[in-house]
């Protein structure tokens, strides 16, 4: 099999592009300038999303070329958890904001199960059912996301509104501690079986155009690869975190409730991992869509929720976590669907529609609650 020594321009230039205008953003303090001129905060807006989505197909490249280096799981492994550093490192920025709701985390936590394991995962299954009727996958795998997304998801975002030290949705400052330890445990346990104990449960047979290339990621690919997925990660949250200010008065201006801005950090996040996911439905490996998409929403819990509790426990604020109880229904939907569309191994076009029912009427209901 030859090796693949080059790599398609764009792949290399939009990273590139991404880091540049965040630098070139901060010199010229371009917010301050758009603020002022409505012809240059547009231009700077389509400027923005064509680098942004330049920069997300880029990564999405380079997280394949890994994956294919690698194999799976620890191909998608490696997007998944650069993802979720950066997530983590956005949140965190808007956090040391005086004026930020204690509801935040929650929000874009909460935001993330659902448009992963409905919207994303939905999606996935509806385009593969499309194009190949059935497919098929590993119920193991699935079952250990589930049983360590389960616990996670009630620990940390259903258990605060019924404990009594604090009054909820908050847990006290013991309890925040004690569920961050216990958190981060259950993730680093499913990390070792996901890579090391049982990784026959997550592993994807490829189908990809690799094979039918006939080419193999060289060494200097791979690096450089792994390079330019940082790069591009960085660039787009970055350009995103400026571009909040405009999203902000977009969504003050129609008057949008404070949830929205969860759902919008997690939409940006997730963007690399959401188009790897579903090309890789369409090509028939859905196994490989469901690490990427539930490995996700696991490390978002796992690594978000200790980040922003440890970050607040710090700065003395209280962190809001407990669900409302729309909101919990809606969650245990999800598990309850989740458990019936993965416990056969094999999905059709049903189950994608139904999940992405329950997403839409996610997002109807943050509008007209």
């Amino acid at each position: 099999m030859a090796a693949q020594n080059r790599m398609p321009w764009p792949t290399i230039v939009f990273p590139i592009l991404a880091a540049g205008f965040v630098i070139l953003s901060e010199f010229f303090h371009l917010d301050r300038a758009a603020a002022a001129s409505f012809a240059l905060s547009l231009s700077a807006s389509v400027i923005m999303i064509v680098v942004m989505l330049g920069a997300i197909f880029a990564a999405v490249h380079h997280a394949d070329v890994i994956a294919h280096r690698l194999g799976e799981p620890g191909g998608t492994l490696v997007l998944t958890l650069a993802v979720t550093v950066i997530e983590v490192a956005l949140i965190e920025s808007v956090v040391f904001k005086q004026n930020t709701p204690p509801t935040l985390a929650r929000d874009t936590v909460f935001s993330v199960i659902m448009i992963v394991c409905n919207g994303l995962v939905g999606l996935c299954v509806l385009v593969g059912a499309l194009r190949h009727r059935e497919q098929e996958f590993h119920t193991s795998g699935t079952a250990v996301y589930f049983n360590v997304l389960g616990a996670l998801s009630i620990l940390t975002l259903v258990l605060p509104n019924y404990t009594l030290t604090a009054s909820g949705p908050y847990f006290s400052t013991a309890q925040l501690i004690f569920v961050s330890i216990i958190t981060v445990i259950l993730y680093a346990t499913f990390l070792f079986i996901q890579t090391s104990r049982h990784v026959d449960y997550f592993r994807a047979e490829e189908k990809a155009a690799w094979d039918e290339a006939n080419v193999y990621p060289s060494n200097g690919v791979v690096a450089a690869s792994l390079i330019l997925l940082l790069v591009a990660l960085f660039g787009v949250v970055l350009i995103a975190e400026h571009y909040a200010i405009i999203v902000e008065e977009g969504l003050d201006f129609i008057g949008a409730p404070p949830e929205v801005a969860g759902i919008v950090i997690a939409l940006i996040v997730l963007a690399p991992e959401s188009i790897s996911a579903v090309r890789a439905a369409q090509r028939d490996i859905l196994q490989k869509s469901l690490n990427i998409a539930l490995g996700s929403s696991l490390a978002t819990i796992g690594l978000t929720v200790p980040a922003v509790a440890m970050t607040n426990v710090m700065l003395g604020r209280q962190l809001a976590l407990g669900l409302s109880p729309r909101d919990t229904l809606l969650l245990a939907l999800t598990f309850f669907l989740s458990l019936l569309t993965f416990g056969s191994g094999r999905t059709n076009i049903l189950a994608g529609l139904v999940h992405l029912v329950v997403f839409a009427t996610f997002v109807f209901l943050v509008f007209i609650p």
